[in-house]
């Protein structure tokens, strides 16, 4: 969960470019789609959107970096006075080019029944390069501008007329400002997971500030390294700011970081200075080692207490140096006691490195050293050689960013084991490195990956004057054998800013389950057609349903299909199965975890076996391993998948993208992605049987509640219900609120969960179970609804029922087994459509209503309800646990300050988190996640 960036530029070179010329390109590019969108005809249009998409590729890079940032904020002209005109103007331009886009896709829907399929996936992978390209215009490059006006905004009354004289009448320096805010953006997107503290560290070379100790205002004496510190060192300026709080929202952080960036000026004068240079570490933390405090924010700094002469290095970690005890105290190091964090001795070891490197080679020389071989020909020890010689010495898991006051123009990494992991990306004359691919790519989408594994550790170094480029890397095991970078290890992304961007919601979750009624609809665009007055049908082209599995249907030489996924891909996987089955009967049809089949299901000859194989991102490894063993064996693969060119794709006969082949989902508890795949089954499901029933003697089939879906006419009821599914989704995401009171008056009190379904909705309780575990926390038991040998009743659990679709004696069963359930003093929440709940209002159950839909389907309602359900009982339980939090903050923040004095000090803050913690155990809240020995201890140390 934590996370590093760091920021490494050399000026920039490149001529800045004509805003007002590129302005103009954009208003006619934005023509020319208004003018394809009132068009729209055949996939020559796709030429449209390739010109278009292709120029505005050819904008954004010129808007890219430090000459794309002077080029928006008017400051090529040494004669210009920041003009907000030219930036506002980009910005009113960017919203007409959203909305051309918006209208394009509209025409993409309304007539994309008038390509052939093969051409319908064209268009959608234009559309989604379109958007990437509007996007990062409007987004990234604009965002950018606009974030680093605000900051020189901010910074710009605080300095006076007498610290801009230096500057001289250019334009300033906006280098330092581009660095700062590309590794806060980059910082806010790592924080993705979850945050406690952050801090950002700025060395500046190059400042020609003559500033010493009494210039610096005491800012050089806060031995725990906190927010606003300074350090002058080696003839550069170091500045740190952090923020530390576990109490509050993702992007406090960082807005605490900028605010704090942008009201220093003495970092403003320092960075403004024709020839000052910067380099930014930055890091967002989920304390592991030492409490949340700022002093153990990273970066963390080499100073000891008594030893602050030596030279200056800062470091940021990620991972466990699970020997940082031993070797503090083998080395006999000196450290604050306010800093408690691992991270500490990887600094300060490389300063000691350094300085014991350095003292004895000035005994050699009678005191001449040059940090590299010395005239009594003793070889002194390099920050390079200091830094591998210390990171080899650490046990454990680590990703490591450091810099160093003595080589201000480098930047240190070091990676080793597994679980972490760098990227370095190669940005406009700039590295730009974070531990995340989504990290670096705002600023450039070619990154090199370190591999601390297969290696047994690497480190490399990056020089400025080679930043951007692979010919300013040097990369090493740390063994000390040398790894040159090769072009062709460059990697290009798959995913750009607008796939992680959380769009204002404040949790990824939330957003992909409001998205996911488009990703259902987009699933379905194109695919199902009609003749005037004729059944519907699907349409599913060659890249689809290939030629040899079309035939091997209809010559009936497939007799085995296979559905298999893993988690919530083979949930997806049983709803794909019973569409088939009901499609296409007298075929087996299995949904198993691919595991399964590969460990327990694999045949010498599979030719007879048709393998739909089911995955969100299309690396899921067993899944992918299991494709290889069957189609060794002969089998065909059709792959249902998110991502164009991922593995699976390349793995299978056919294809079938969800929703625009590229809807990424970043919450561990992936919601859209499986209503996509849920809908992607259908189609399938329908375009098989279409092919296959052409075969003499070929069964119809039977559907829920005993009606057939085998004929054209079933077929087509169950393809109109898919395509109004996605508004009766909107509508149940209407629900929220109503959703959101149940869960928070039930989930909280009870300690035992169970989710039952019948029929369909059986799979609704295999998915809900899957996530209300994950958001949870729980252990939650999932059966039928009639069959509860596995629901232990004795222990009165909350029981969310699927009903959702159930009609006549069927919802008559369900309303019985509820009154069961509450006769036992469970806590019924049942799920059930519009207009049956009268079967159930009299047995003091909760009834949440959902709209109608047909049988076949009503499940997926089940499952989005439960979804809400989940975020919200989770939302609820979290916040039980802030009084607690604010009691822990209390300690915290005084034994940070004064650990003498620390009990003193917060029995007023503790009576105040106590409080409430004290209602919740007696009115019950609590029940159902607290044990009681632990309110007990909780309750007498708080009283105490």
């Amino acid at each position: 969960m934590c996370g590093i960036v760091a920021v490494l530029a050399r000026p920039s070179r490149r001529p800045v470019p004509d805003g007002d010329a590129l302005l103009a390109s954009i208003g006619e590019l934005n023509q020319a789609l208004v003018a394809a969108a009132d068009d729209f005809h055949d996939v020559t249009y796709l030429t449209t959107l390739h010109q278009v998409t292709a120029a505005l590729r050819g904008v954004d890079r010129q808007l890219h970096g430090q000459a794309g940032l002077k080029a928006l904020l008017c400051l090529a002209d040494p004669s210009a006075v920041r003009p907000a005109g030219l930036l506002a103007r980009f910005e009113a331009e960017a919203s007409r080019l959203d909305a051309a886009v918006d209208a394009i896709e509209k025409a993409i829907d309304r007539d994309a029944v008038r390509l052939a399929p093969e051409e319908q996936e064209q268009v959608n992978a234009a559309l989604v390069a379109l958007k990437d390209a509007s996007w990062a215009i409007g987004h990234d490059r604009l965002g950018m501008a606009g974030r680093v006006a605000a900051m020189l905004e901010r910074a710009q009354p605080r300095l006076t007329t007498a610290d801009l004289a230096p500057l001289g009448p250019g334009p300033a320096n906006l280098d330092g400002w581009w660095a700062v805010e590309v590794a806060l953006s980059s910082l806010d997107r790592l924080e993705v997971r979850g945050r406690d503290s952050a801090g950002l560290h700025v060395l500046v070379s190059g400042h020609g500030l003559d500033v010493d100790a009494e210039g610096l205002a005491g800012r050089d004496r806060d031995a725990a390294y906190g927010s606003g510190s300074v350090r002058l060192a080696g003839g550069c300026l170091s500045f740190v700011y952090k923020a530390a709080a576990e109490i509050g929202e993702l992007g406090d952080n960082v807005r605490a970081l900028r605010a704090a960036i942008s009201t220093d000026s003495l970092l403003a004068r320092a960075m403004g200075a024709p020839g000052a240079r910067v380099t930014v570490v930055a890091h967002t933390r989920w304390a592991s080692v030492g409490i949340i405090s700022e002093p153990n924010a990273h970066p963390v700094n080499s100073e000891e207490r008594d030893r602050t002469a030596t030279p200056y290095v800062v470091a940021a970690l990620n991972g466990d140096v699970d020997n940082h005890i031993e070797l503090r105290d083998a080395e006999g190091l000196d450290l604050p006691v306010e800093i408690t964090t691992d991270a500490k001795v990887i600094p300060t070891l490389i300063s000691r490195c350094i300085d014991a490197s350095q003292t004895d080679a000035s005994h050699t020389d009678g005191g001449r050293t040059d940090g590299g071989r010395t005239d009594g020909g003793r070889t002194g020890t390099t920050v390079d050689e200091a830094f591998l010689e210390t990171v080899a010495r650490f046990d454990g898991s680590v990703a490591i960013a450091a810099s160093a006051a003595d080589q201000p123009d480098q930047l240190h990494l070091a990676l080793c084991g597994s679980g972490q992991s760098l990227y370095i990306g190669l940005a406009d004359e700039a590295f730009v490195v974070a531990s995340e691919p989504y990290g670096v790519v705002e600023e450039t989408d070619s990154y090199i990956r370190m591999d601390g594994e297969s290696t047994q550790g690497q480190v490399v170094v990056l020089d400025r004057s080679g930043a951007g480029t692979t010919a300013g890397m040097t990369r090493m095991r740390y063994s000390g054998t040398p790894m040159p970078v090769q072009e062709n290890e460059i990697i290009s992304a798959q995913i750009t800013t607008r796939d992680i961007d959380r769009r204002g919601f404040a949790h990824f979750l939330l957003k992909e389950l409001t998205e996911a009624p488009d990703s259902f609809r987009k699933t379905l665009r194109g695919r199902i057609v009609s003749d005037p007055g004729g059944p519907l049908a699907v349409r599913l082209g060659e890249d689809t349903l290939p030629t040899s599995v079309a035939r091997a249907l209809e010559e009936d030489a497939i007799r085995r299909v296979v559905v298999i996924g893993q988690g919530t891909a083979a949930v997806a996987g049983q709803a794909v199965a019973e569409a088939i089955r009901q499609c296409l009967p007298g075929l087996s049809v299995q949904a198993t975890p691919a595991t399964e089949l590969s460990g327990f299901g694999l045949a010498d000859d599979m030719s007879d076996t048709l393998i739909i194989a089911i995955s969100q991102s299309g690396t899921t490894t067993d899944t992918n391993r299991t494709v290889d063993l069957a189609r060794t064996r002969g089998a065909h693969v059709i792959a249902v998948v998110n991502r164009r060119n991922s593995d699976l794709a390349s793995k299978a006969h056919g294809v079938l993208y969800t929703s625009d082949g590229r809807d990424v989902e970043m919450s561990v508890a992936s919601t859209k992605a499986f209503y996509a795949q849920v809908a992607a089954g259908w189609l399938l499901a329908a375009g098989l049987a279409q092919r296959a029933l052409r075969a003499p003697g070929r069964p119809s089939a039977g559907g829920p509640n005993g009606q057939p879906t085998g004929t054209g006419a079933d077929r087509t009821r169950i393809l109109e219900a898919l395509r109004d599914l996605p508004q009766a989704m909107d509508r149940v995401l209407a629900m929220r609120e109503e959703i959101g009171r149940a869960a928070a008056v039930i989930a909280p009190r009870r300690r035992y969960w169970a989710i039952v379904g019948s029929g369909p909705d059986r799979i609704a309780a295999a998915e809900i179970r899957i996530k209300l575990s994950e958001l949870c926390y729980r252990s939650i038991s999932s059966d039928s609804t009639e069959d509860k040998k596995h629901i232990d009743l004795s222990c009165e659990p909350m029981v969310i029922v699927c009903a959702a679709g159930l009609r006549g004696p069927n919802a008559d069963d369900v309303a019985k087994e509820v009154a069961i359930y509450k006769a036992h003093k469970a806590a019924p929440v049942v799920v059930v459509t519009a207009g049956e709940e009268a079967r159930f209002t009299n047995v003091g159950c909760d009834i949440i209503a959902v709209p109608a839909t047909d049988p076949a389907v009503g499940f997926v309602l089940s499952a989005m309800v439960g979804h809400l359900f989940g975020y919200e009982a989770a939302l609820s339980i979290d916040s039980q646990a802030r009084p607690l939090r604010q009691a822990r903050a209390a300690i915290e923040q005084a034994v940070s300050h004064d650990p003498e004095r620390a009990l003193d000090r917060i029995g007023a803050d503790l009576a105040r988190a106590a409080e409430p913690f004290r209602r919740g155990l007696r009115d019950g809240s609590y029940n159902g996640n607290l044990e009681a020995s632990t309110a007990v201890r909780l309750e007498s140390l708080l009283r105490y």
